[in-house]
């Protein structure tokens, strides 16, 4: 009976072992798996920010839009094994891909012959006109300005004045109230807070109401205005102008980077002096991409599509 009960005790002791050999191997799997998703979480911000830092040339330049988003990737865990790729989504060139497939090596898993597998991460991102903007300046400027619609325009880097006086309805001027929420007359010190910081909320297309009055000729107005030399103000680009007054309306169509260099304002006239500028800005672009009627006047947002 007590020999019986020892080849049991053998028989226990070699199951314990062949399950803690078991066991230590899956824990070992589990190790390595949570290695790979390690790795391809890294390799997915890789290629998430590479395509971000890509897209920033486009539409206007390819090929430093491949060569920022390679050099971001190599930058930030490598480039090996990606592709870039600039295609069209909505308008030509507005979109970079880019693919990355790389080894990731386990430890445990090489005991059952696994010594590498492929990660794999995509992002794409686009570079398109917004259909809402953050930081906008409250300073309405006319479509039909010539350096915006003339022949061959929208013209950069080339020198500009545009005027802040009478803009053809009665009472209104060049400065516009940015809060949708209400019309009438807007406090000179918000207007010149918003020339200094832009808006801090996201600003849709459409109507916005005139700021009545010659606001710009204030010293508030002009002191802010002149903080912002040597930096780029984003203003709203209006087509129409109805009404009168405070309920006078701005129609909204599209937003214009302007590099202000200098402003002078005497009685109801004033003049900015500068040049309309590329740029990349904080804005909303639409998932069904930017609306047919919106012009495309240099200012652009990327955000990632896939």
């Amino acid at each position: 009976m007590n020999g019986l009960f020892r080849r049991q005790d053998g028989q226990v002791a070699v199951l314990t072992a062949i399950f803690m050999v078991a066991l230590l191997g899956l824990a070992g799997i589990v190790l390595d798996v949570g290695s790979w998703f390690r790795q391809q979480r890294a390799t997915q911000a890789t290629v998430d920010a590479a395509a971000l830092a890509g897209a920033r040339s486009l539409p206007s330049d390819p090929a430093t839009a491949v060569a920022d988003a390679t050099s971001y990737a190599n930058k930030n865990g490598g480039a090996a094994g990606a592709t870039f790729t600039v295609t069209s989504t909505w308008t030509q060139n507005d979109t970079i891909k880019v693919v990355q497939a790389r080894p990731a090596s386990g430890f445990f898993s090489q005991l059952f012959g696994v010594n590498t597998v492929t990660v794999r991460a995509h992002a794409a991102a686009v570079s398109e006109v917004p259909t809402a903007a953050l930081g906008v300046a409250p300073i309405a400027v006319c479509i039909c300005q010539q350096e915006l619609s003339g022949a061959g325009c929208p013209c950069f880097d080339v020198s500009t004045t545009l005027p802040l006086g009478k803009k053809g309805a009665p009472g209104a001027f060049g400065m516009i109230n940015l809060d949708q929420s209400k019309n009438g007359a807007v406090g000179t010190s918000m207007l010149a807070g918003w020339i200094t910081n832009g808006y801090d909320q996201y600003l849709p297309l459409g109507g916005y109401f005139s700021d009545p009055g010659a606001k710009f000729n204030s010293s508030q107005i002009q002191n802010a205005l002149q903080g912002r030399y040597g930096t780029d103000l984003l203003f709203p680009v209006y087509d129409t102008l109805t009404g009168n007054g405070s309920n006078a309306t701005y129609h909204v169509i599209a937003w214009a980077a302007f590099h202000l260099t200098n402003a002078t304002a005497s009685g109801n006239d004033g003049t900015l002096y500068g040049w309309f500028d590329r740029v990349i800005w904080a804005g909303i672009i639409s998932q069904s991409g930017p609306p047919q009627n919106v012009p495309d006047l240099g200012v652009h947002s990327v955000a990632l599509i896939d």
